[in-house]
């Protein structure tokens, strides 16, 4: 299958049978699924505020995405990184809370340092697990967001809060630290973007981390490293690549990046840190790196679909009489058709193409077969 096809067509039409059945859902529970496509291209798209909420999560959702992608290109699956931008969020915390920044900018310098360290730290632990002793990563990380929930808990509860407050969460992070957002970037240039849109200047460190994977992935050595112990642990093995410095490495960018989701979140849109602040990011992640084809490309560009998807769900569930969980449903089977049910489009896909090749093909000659004297 050409190229083109597999990044291309194949997401595309899982996209397209996604849509008809949540269409077909729409239509069983008796509403227009035609106005309430236009309700969430409207929310989503159709104003500068819809487009802040937009972006806001498609940032999120960038970092987590790539947090999975680098994972994917080493062979190991990284569901640690909801609790690795948990973490990333307490390091924030405590480089906004306690070093006194001068401005905005050493500020998101500092926090984003403090946001990866505390998300690869995180992440190295069950890395060491599988390297040195077998556990597989798949349970360690699933197992370590329980953990780093439960120690986030306990840390706001007992520690960051402060006294007297009955909320779970920091006190806010000084002016000093607060991240500038769209409207305060684009108004020089004179763009009139909305004030209240969460969306701020992390969006662009989230682009900068795209170009930087890309970068990393096909243009250094590590990269190749990466790469060819991914497709193939016994031969990279055999050309000198250790699994263990590849494993530790590899997850230790993963987790690196999932905590430096924390600046969007926690430093730029609610300015503390409170419990429950990634909201399920860590898990889109998988769904927006397998649709990105684990390339910065693909994950940039499905990370705006995924943030499309949850603003517009948010406007459905608001102006109209659809549950909530019915946009989780449908949220849901944009990720099975484009994840889990992947193979059912490129199967039928890769025979047409190959049946398209050999009909192309010219066919061989065949020399008469001369009588026997």
């Amino acid at each position: 299958m050409p190229k083109w096809a597999e990044v291309v067509l194949v997401p595309l039409i899982s996209l397209i049978l996604a849509a008809i059945l949540s269409a077909l859902v729409i239509l069983g529970i008796g509403e227009d699924p035609v106005a309430a496509v236009k309700l969430m291209v409207t929310g989503a798209l159709g104003s500068t505020y819809g487009w802040g909420y937009t972006l806001y999560y498609a940032t999120n959702f960038m970092f987590t995405g790539l947090c999975v992608a680098i994972a994917f290109h080493a062979r190991l699956f990284n569901i640690g990184g909801e609790g690795q931008a948990m973490l990333g969020g307490l390091g924030v915390a405590l480089a906004c809370l306690y070093i006194p920044w001068p401005h905005w900018s050493l500020a998101l310098i500092g926090a984003t340092t403090m946001a990866a360290l505390f998300g690869a730290a995180w992440a190295a632990i069950p890395a060491f697990l599988q390297a040195k002793r077998g556990s597989h990563i798949v349970i360690t990380t699933i197992m370590f967001n329980f953990i780093a929930a439960a120690v986030l808990n306990y840390i706001l509860v007992n520690m960051l809060r402060p006294k007297g407050s009955m909320d779970p969460a920091t006190a806010r992070f000084p002016d000093a630290t607060n991240l500038p957002t769209l409207h305060d970037l684009l108004a020089p240039i004179g763009i009139n973007f909305s004030k209240a849109a969460p969306a701020n200047i992390s969006l662009l460190v989230a682009i900068a981390a795209c170009f930087f994977l890309w970068v990393l992935i096909w243009r250094t050595r590590l990269g190749y490293e990466i790469r060819a112990y991914g497709h193939s642990e016994s031969a990279a093995k055999y050309a000198g690549i250790s699994p263990v410095k590849i494993t530790m490495i590899t997850m230790i960018i993963s987790g690196g990046l999932a905590g430096m989701m924390a600046i969007n979140n926690v430093m730029g849109e609610s300015e503390r840190l409170v419990l429950n602040a990634t909201e399920g990011a860590g898990f889109i992640g998988i769904a927006v790196a397998l649709m990105g084809r684990s390339h910065p490309l693909g994950v940039f560009l499905a990370a705006i679909l995924f943030g499309f998807l949850y603003q517009g769900g948010a406007e459905l569930a608001l102006w109209t009489s659809i549950p909530r969980e019915l946009i989780v449903v449908i949220q849901a089977l944009v990720i099975l058709f484009t994840g889990a049910l992947d193979n059912m489009v490129r199967m039928p896909l890769e025979k047409i193409f190959l049946s398209i090749r050999n009909a192309r093909a010219p066919k061989p000659e065949r020399k008469p077969v001369e009588p026997a004297e």
